[in-house]
């Protein structure tokens, strides 16, 4: 059977037994190291390891007592084995002393062949052993520090783990429970009774008082899971909710599975409930947020089509100039709405970025309290001043330097009654008949916003009152309504609205 190699050190300063020691040593195989002084010996030993050591006890300038001090007093050679050669008769006293020096054995002169094979052959087989057990403790050190690390890393994560519960059954959004399929018994633990938000001190744990706390639409479908069990299904999942005593409902998901005795009857059954009530309403809050962006962009579209199709005008140019207008009225006021996440529209800022771009002459005056509008009614109302501004910058007073424009507005009733009054601009004479502008404002308030839309034009100036009710209407229908087919006339340059 091959072994691994070891070094036996052989030391004599007599060339003649170095070779007599090789040839007798030859047959057991191993690496055989001849020196020929002590220091020899030394420099060799500093730099290699060596199972065995042969060395003769008299020799020059180092004998085998000194050689074998030196060497025990390196650490890596306090317990290699020294075989002493004597071709002297060794006293007792020199036996001791060489024992005292870390000798194992002392072989006479002449020496017998049998004997020191089997000695050197003994030790070397011990020196190889000893070397296969440190290896294997040394594995034995790393797998064990390598299992222990392990360990502590899975502690850790079950420490992690369990502050994690801790932490949800703290908040109230995570509980387990346990029943004994046999006597009926159950066990909650604290999170369970939080998240159903009853007394563990006064709520007497049966499965009718449980049941009684289930959602009464969940509770057939919780019925039928649980009877799964006796029918051989091993575990449940389902979504239900629960209404806790003060009438709070809470959404939970629960998971439960059964244990069996070994003839596959179920004796227990054990779960987790996981409060998902805030997940449910961000899902809830997503859905309609979803539902009314595609609401609104529907709207949108509406309007921009109607703007498009309605629009008329006597040349490409001014029907572009005349559809980008409305476009752009109807995108201040959706910035508008945008800013309040489209709760609403306050009556000030939205007349103030209609009027905006003919503000700057301080023709224009403001006045009103704090009105809070309505999406619907934002959007008309805004379409509407647009018509009247645009009309006015035109025709009216904001088309001439002295000219001035009042917009005032009242809340009577939960009625907005809006004025707007033009004075100081070219002379006015009442129209023979209502231009596209005024048909538009008209058809909006009254039809999209249940309102009424007077205009009175006198010399001085376009007085126009705008009665709008704050309570919105059922339904939605566009901003800008499709003119009856009497309104369909084309639109005259004129200083008709």
């Amino acid at each position: 059977m091959d072994h691994e190699k070891v070094n036996i050190l052989l030391v004599d300063d007599q060339p003649a037994k170095l070779l007599a020691y090789e040839v007798i040593l030859k047959e057991l195989g191993e690496t055989l190291v001849a020196a020929s002084s002590g220091r020899e010996a030394l420099e060799f030993l500093l730099k290699n390891e060596v199972a065995v050591i042969l060395v003769d006890v008299c020799m020059p300038e180092l004998d085998g007592f000194e050689l074998a001090a030196m060497i025990r007093e390196h650490p890596r050679f306090q317990k290699t084995a020294m075989i002493f050669i004597s071709a002297i008769q060794v006293s007792d006293i020199d036996r001791l002393r060489g024992y005292e020096m870390g000798a194992v054995d002392y072989v006479p002169v002449p020496v017998v062949p049998e004997v020191l094979r089997a000695k050197i052959r003994v030790f070397a087989e011990l020196y190889r052993k000893t070397r296969q057990l440190e290896r294997l403790n040394a594995e034995l050190e790393d797998r064990v520090r390598a299992r222990t690390a392990e360990l502590e890393q899975s502690t850790t994560r079950l420490v992690e783990s369990e502050a994690r519960r801790s932490m949800a059954i703290a908040a109230g959004k995570m509980g387990s429970w346990d029943w004994d399929w046999v006597n009926g018994d159950w066990m909650w633990d604290e999170g369970q009774y939080k998240i159903f938000g009853v007394d563990p001190k006064s709520f007497a744990l049966t499965s009718d008082n449980i049941q009684r706390l289930f959602h009464p639409d969940d509770v057939e479908k919780l019925r039928q899971g649980w009877t799964g069990f006796g029918n051989g299904h091993s575990s449940y999942e389902a979504e239900f909710r629960v209404v806790r005593p003060d009438g709070e409902i809470r959404w939970c998901v629960g998971t439960a599975a059964a244990t069996s005795d070994r003839s596959g009857r179920v004796v227990r059954v054990s779960g987790v409930t996981v409060d998902i009530t805030d997940r449910k309403k961000a899902e809830e809050r997503q859905s309609l947020l979803t539902r009314e962006v595609d609401h609104r962009a529907k709207n949108a579209l509406a309007l921009a089509q109607s703007i498009v199709r309605l629009t008329r005008a006597q040349n490409v140019t001014a029907y572009v100039r005349a559809v980008e207008g409305r476009i752009t009225a109807l995108a201040r006021v959706h910035t508008v709405l945008s800013l309040s996440s489209w709760q609403g529209a306050e009556i000030r800022r939205l007349v103030t970025e209609e009027i905006a771009p003919y503000s700057e002459a301080g023709q224009i005056r403001i006045a009103g309290g704090e009105v809070q509008l309505q999406p619907a009614t934002a959007q008309t109302l805004a379409l509407a001043l647009h018509e009247l501004v645009t009309n006015s910058a035109k025709y009216g007073s904001l088309s001439v330097l002295p000219g001035r424009l009042a917009i005032t507005w009242e809340v009577e009733d939960e009625t907005l009654i809006l004025a707007w009054v033009e004075s100081g601009g070219p002379p006015v004479t009442k129209p023979k008949q209502k231009g596209f502008g005024t048909r538009s404002v008209i058809a909006s308030i009254e039809t999209q916003l249940g309102g009424r839309a007077d205009f009175d034009w006198r010399t001085e100036g376009l007085i126009c009152r705008l009665t709008v009710p704050l309570k919105p209407l059922v339904g939605d229908t566009p901003a800008f309504r499709e003119p009856t087919t009497a309104e369909r006339k084309p639109m005259v340059s004129s200083r008709a609205v």
